[in-house]
């Protein structure tokens, strides 16, 4: 910035034109758009989105040398006396907000957090998504990344009314949150957010809208982004969507299913290979990734399955999968391996079951692909596949004593593995590895320290 306005003098208006296109993009949709407030979005550490407006005059200045703000009131971030933080915006993100106003527009970008002596900042997700995907390119890969993310549409957020009893892929009248759904879908792709499908799920009033692929740093802002997005057009139609893992006792818990491929940087895929011994087209580099996965899977629970909740869903029996196993057809596997078009190489790839939307998509997306690293790192195979076998009608202990592993059963379980994982800190930095397992060894000693509505009902009378 000019001095002179720093210190309060009228100065001419000279043209800016910003150092790279995509800045220079940005400013020029800000004129033409009458767009008056950006904001600055980031995560912390837990994935909750956070937020500031900037006017567009402090553009230039914000580009050039970022955004101070206090990061001691941010979660996982840093002490007080830690605080000063700066937020650069990452100009490729940019993006008019539809449901705002035309006049007197908004915009967002994302932001890439430094400290003050412009060294990226070690609890910034964003950061660790971006240097894992920095080892895989130095690898001679592109990780490409498209979740399939479900949620609950409730009549407000004090309960768990629900708005329809509809099935999975029903098209009826119990279906009418489809509008919701639709404006949700027009609304993504106006932001530059391609949508496959969406459709109705499992559970009443469970939906899910599935994102076009692409790679795991885009997809990870585009995760942030849709759920906001599903959030906003919901409260615009007067109810609640909530990305809980299992809201509801009898019905099915909300996953985020992740599919997965390696590209080279010719736009071939890695993990496919026609002729693929076993029949499933995956070349060794795909099997040994798969490998990774299923070797660090119990290691990453913490990051893909976060809170007391998820564990509510992942049980034996239950609809979401625990065991450390692979299959194409076998719905009941950790891994599946997505057989719709067999022979189409770019449609190869990997599909993880467990993760679910409470998860830090930039957290989530950099422990899956440093575990698949690994294993291609390592050499590792992965065990047999178990196509004939439907897990979820086994007992735990059955499958644990034909030598099955699963994940962990509790938050618990899933600190303690964590908290020993060589592998977590080296993807994850000491800083956010030491801060997860405090939050969340906290959280678990509340939720076992807490007397349930459960507990009360069964005991209090009878005891």
């Amino acid at each position: 910035m000019d001095p002179r306005r720093r210190m309060g003098w009228r100065v001419k208006e000279e043209p800016f034109m910003a150092s790279n296109p995509e800045q220079d993009f940005v400013l020029k949709t800000i004129k033409s758009r009458d767009v008056h407030f950006v904001r600055f979005w980031f995560t912390d550490v837990l994935g909750s989105m956070k937020s500031f407006a900037v006017i567009p005059s402090e553009l230039e200045d914000a580009f050039a040398d970022g955004m101070g703000f206090d990061g001691s009131c941010i979660e996982g971030f840093c002490r007080t006396e830690e605080s000063d933080m700066l937020a650069f915006p990452d100009a490729s993100t940019f993006q008019v907000l539809p449901w705002r106003p035309e006049s007197n527009a908004v915009a967002r970008m994302f932001c890439d957090i430094r400290t003050p002596d412009g060294k990226p900042f070690e609890g910034d997700p964003r950061h660790v998504l971006a240097r894992v995907v920095g080892k895989a390119q130095d690898m001679g890969y592109v990780f490409n990344v498209g979740p399939e993310v479900e949620f609950y549409y409730f009549k407000d957020a004090e309960g768990t009314e629900l708005l329809d009893r509809g099935g999975y892929f029903d098209l009826t009248s119990l279906d009418y949150a489809s509008d919701l759904r639709r404006d949700t879908v027009l609304t993504l792709e106006k932001m530059g957010i391609p949508v496959e499908y969406s459709h109705h799920e499992n559970g009443p009033s469970q939906h899910e809208i599935d994102l076009r692929f692409t790679d795991a740093l885009s997809m990870a802002d585009a995760v942030m982004t849709y759920k906001l997005v599903v959030k906003e057009i919901a409260m615009k139609h007067g109810v609640y969507a909530s990305f809980m893992p299992k809201p509801l006792t009898d019905a099915p818990g909300s996953g985020m299913h992740v599919h997965m491929s390696l590209f080279d940087f010719d736009g071939s895929n890695v993990f496919f290979d026609p002729e693929d011994p076993q029949g499933y087209h995956l070349s060794a580099t795909a099997k040994s990734f798969l490998a990774g996965i299923l070797k660090y899977a119990p290691e990453f629970a913490l990051i893909t399955n976060p809170c007391v909740n998820s564990y509510k869903r992942l049980l034996a029996g239950g609809e979401a999968p625990i065991y450390l196993s692979w299959a194409r057809a076998n719905r009941s596997t950790l891994v599946r391996v997505p057989g719709y078009r067999p022979n189409r190489e770019v449609a190869c790839r990997l599909e993880l079951r467990s993760p679910d939307p409470s998860a830090n998509p930039y957290l989530t997306f950099a422990v899956m692909l440093a575990a698949g690293l690994a294993g291609i790192e390592e050499g590792l195979e992965p065990p047999a596949p178990i196509e004939d076998c439907d897990l979820f009608t086994q007992s735990r202990q059955e499958l644990l004593c034909q030598g099955f592993r699963t994940l962990p059963e509790s938050l618990g379980q899933a600190v303690e593995l964590f908290r020993g994982s060589k592998l977590m800190r080296e993807t994850l930095g000491e800083h956010i590895c030491d801060y997860l397992v405090e939050a969340k060894q906290a959280e678990w000693d509340e939720y076992q320290s807490n007397v349930s509505t459960w507990e009360l009902d069964r005991y209090l009378a009878v005891l």
